[in-house]
């Protein structure tokens, strides 16, 4: 057998058995995704991406002992519902790969239509810098979205929490040192922007209190604060309603993703508010993911 790059010794185990058994042991413990974690999780460990991994897995490749140790921790881990952007300590979002971990809600891609809807209506408008406002940035997956598939425009981000402000920070540095992140509340967010902004996007925290989510990567691993929203979950999107009213310029669009079974009452909502052409969008699954309102 032919030396591989993912082995730098003769000794170690052969490497698509573990990957299998991962896979068998992940699976077991109720993860959904059992075979794309174990890929990933061992082309994490080895320092290669995963069609590198299947082209070893294929020649018969051995795994490192050490490497295989540490993957064996990393699968007891995912075993036990960590998620796995926080054992890889990257999320794929578009085409960025964030910095995310504990203390950040984790971008799910879902929320990537939800950036596709701000990124047209901020290449829709006018001028040669439009302005965009991300309200609760986590980890920074829409607002660098924006930055960096719409340069021309300034983009501002508001973060409250201390534990994603810094993993926002570190994103923004890394994908688009130009644009704006600053710790504030979303309710008191860019005064000095009042009336200028083009687009407002949010993914805010819009779970009612008392539904607990099923997932274990979501109940145990994402901030509450990023996940529940009051009673019928919309306190926030309340509060959006009216900032948004007070950034955007007459005709600037806002962008507010939510769950499937909200987009009712947060059309009637921002209309009552006098937001006009509501409409609320449906992602990939067919589940309304989004609402769009216009400021008058």
């Amino acid at each position: 057998m032919s030396t591989s790059r993912t082995s730098d010794a003769p000794t170690g185990s052969d490497l698509a058995p573990l990957v299998r058994r991962a896979a068998e042991r992940l699976a077991a413990s109720g993860v959904t995704s059992a075979d794309v974690d174990a890929e990933l999780l061992a082309a994490h460990v080895l320092g290669i991406g995963r069609g590198e991994l299947a082209a070893a897995m294929m020649r018969g490749d051995r795994m490192p002992e050490a490497a295989a140790t540490r993957l064996a921790e990393l699968v007891e881990r995912r075993a036990a519902r960590e998620p796995l952007q926080h054992l890889t300590g990257t999320a794929p979002f578009r085409h960025l790969e964030l910095r995310v971990g504990p203390g950040v809600f984790v971008p799910r891609p879902e929320t990537e239509m939800v950036a596709q809807l701000a990124i047209d209506a901020l290449r829709a408008a006018p001028g040669p810098e439009p302005v965009a406002v991300d309200l609760g940035t986590g980890s920074g997956a829409l607002a660098l979205s924006l930055a960096t598939e719409v340069p021309h425009a300034q983009v501002h981000a508001a973060e409250n929490s201390v534990d994603a402000f810094l993993w926002a920070k570190e994103n923004f540095a890394r994908h688009a040192p130009h644009a704006r992140l600053a710790f504030i509340d979303l309710a008191d967010a860019f005064p000095e922007l009042d009336g200028t902004v083009s687009v407002v996007v949010s993914n805010p925290p819009y779970v009612p209190d008392d539904a607990i989510p099923r997932d274990p990567e979501v109940r145990f691993w994402d901030p509450p604060a990023a996940l529940y929203g009051g009673p019928d979950g919309l306190d926030v999107v309340r509060v959006l309603s009216h900032v948004a009213l007070r950034l955007l310029h007459p005709g600037g669009t806002l962008v507010i993703e939510h769950g499937e079974w909200q987009g009712s009452g947060i059309r009637d909502l921002l209309t009552a508010d006098g937001w006009r052409g509501a409409a609320t969008h449906r992602d990939l699954t067919t589940r309304d993911r989004a609402t769009t309102a216009l400021r008058p």
